[in-house]
């Protein structure tokens, strides 16, 4: 059974699909007008973890995704750059995909773009001023806020409250502060659509509600994005399509926490952000993916040098337990006696620890998607796993293989739905290292960790340790493994 922590509840809930054995899910995406941030990745890291959970349930996943590709940051950032909007967001949502395809996230399902949606936009806008939650002024139509009386149940939030608090820019012709932009009437030189009010276009919020309802239906299970999107956005969201089409909106909302730096949000508008590609300069992607599923996704996570070091520690880890398998079992063929047979002689702790794997990440996994735990589970396994590789010399051969073999395949298991844990050691331990930290080319450190491992066979220490002492100056430390050297960035 999943169970989800749904925003707009306060708890935790059994999931229940709207249709048995479908998912409907929404996830928030970028307003395409500069590079992602670390920010951004998480949450579509998450929501990639998500759908990949439900379709290892069996669930069949419509996952959207969308781009805001029009809004007044890609205006302004299309006049710094003199090129059109659709150029600007062009740039940038190739962008995004590259830096996702790095990050191991697959693309959505569907990924609609708000210009897209123009008409279903005007079709929900119209509706809305015909049932009298929405009144035009000049050109701009604004959603009424007062005559949506569940307004503020998402972010838990008083009508009175936020009136007296609300920092909002004098605008007389709203008949409430806290009424919300629709539409807005187009300035000189922006981009522009027809409408019933004027040339003119939409309001941030009413992208996500169309988008929507084109997708996957007016009442849908899941719709995810980061805390930040609680207000205004997703409650906006909320008010709008459900006074448009009286019926719930959304399910079951689902929100992850924040990547900080030194305890403060990482945003752009804080300029304390580092985009994904920065990032992904200096550390392999997949130590990025790690760190970002190593803390559950409702929790902030500090970013940092030594978290992120700590996630490719135990990569490390990982890789080296898997090369110990691998080496094993390479050129061994199938035990000669049935697993069910040699019980009596392998490690049976062990051997039940690694065939319950599957089940006890799943049993995490069901628990609002606790990958904290879940990797936990899996690091607790590579502990037992290092430990019998080192005692199998004293073991029967055909005992080994039935538990290497059967680790090898459930942590492929799981590190499938973590999109984690599937490399081949020998690619992570010459790829999967931190970068742009060393004083000598790679093809250079090749060259000598090559003359190294020759040098070794010869059995000319001397040899050996002179170039270990080169490669130690230049900021890189040699590993001597079975099968020869790796190397690593100190």
């Amino acid at each position: 059974m999943i169970k989800l922590y749904n925003t707009l509840t306060g708890k935790k809930e059994e999931f229940v699909s709207i249709t048995p054995g479908r998912v409907n899910m929404y996830a928030c995406g970028i307003t395409v007008y500069d590079y992602s941030h670390l920010g951004h990745a998480r949450g579509a890291v998450v929501f990639d973890l998500v759908r990949r959970y439900f379709q290892r349930k069996r669930y069949t996943v419509t996952y959207v995704r969308n781009f805001t590709d029009v809004d007044d940051k890609i205006i302004n950032r299309a006049r710094e750059e003199e090129k059109s909007a659709d150029e600007v967001a062009r740039t940038y949502i190739d962008a995004y995909n590259e830096d996702m395809q790095r990050l191991g996230v697959g693309p959505a399902d569907i990924e609609p773009k708000a210009t897209e949606h123009i008409p279903e936009m005007i079709e929900i806008i119209t509706g809305l001023v015909e049932k009298g939650h929405a009144y035009a002024v000049d050109g701009d139509v604004y959603f009424r806020v007062a005559s949506f009386p569940d307004y503020g149940k998402l972010a838990k939030r008083n009508l009175e409250d936020m009136r007296a608090g609300a920092r909002v820019e004098v605008d007389e012709r709203k008949q409430d502060p806290l009424d919300f932009a629709l539409w807005k009437a187009s300035k000189p030189g922006e981009p522009a659509w027809d409408s019933p009010w004027g040339p003119g276009r939409p309001g941030w919020h009413i992208e996500c509600s169309a988008m929507g309802f084109k997708h996957l239906d007016q009442t849908f299970d899941i719709h995810g994005g980061g805390k930040d999107l609680i207000f205004p956005h997703h409650e906006n969201e909320i008010a709008q399509s459900e006074a448009f089409s009286g019926r719930k909106f959304v399910n079951y909302w689902l929100h992850n926490g924040f990547v900080n730096i030194n305890q403060e949000k990482m945003s752009k508008s804080l300029g304390n952000f580092f985009t994904i590609r920065d990032i992904l300069d200096q550390y392999d992607a997949e130590i990025v993916r790690l760190f970002l599923l190593s803390t559950h996704y409702r929790s902030p996570i500090d970013f940092s040098d030594g978290n992120l070091k700590d996630a490719r520690a135990g990569l490390d880890r990982f890789y080296t337990m898997k090369e110990g398998i691998n080496n094993f079992l390479a050129g061994r063929g199938a035990p000669s006696e049935k697993p069910e047979h040699l019980v009596e002689s392998i490690d049976r702790p062990l051997y039940d620890k690694i065939l319950n794997l599957p089940r006890a990440f799943d049993d995490a996994m069901d628990d609002d998607c606790n990958t904290a735990f879940a990797i936990g589970l899996i690091y607790d396994l590579v502990r037992d796993v290092n430990k019998f590789l080192s005692e199998v010399e004293n073991k029967r051969e055909d005992a080994v293989i039935v538990v290497l073999s059967s680790a090898a395949r459930a942590f492929d298991d799981v590190g499938s739905t973590l999109g984690l844990f599937l490399r081949d050691p020998e690619e992570w331990f010459r790829e999967g290292r931190l970068i742009g930290k060393i004083a000598m080319p790679v093809e250079q450190i090749e060259e000598y960790v090559s003359q190294r491992n020759t040098a070794r066979e010869r059995k000319d220490w001397a040899e050996a340790d002179r170039i270990r002492d080169i490669l130690d100056e230049a900021g890189v430390v040699v590993y001597d493994r079975t099968g020869g050297t790796v190397w690593k960035p100190k």
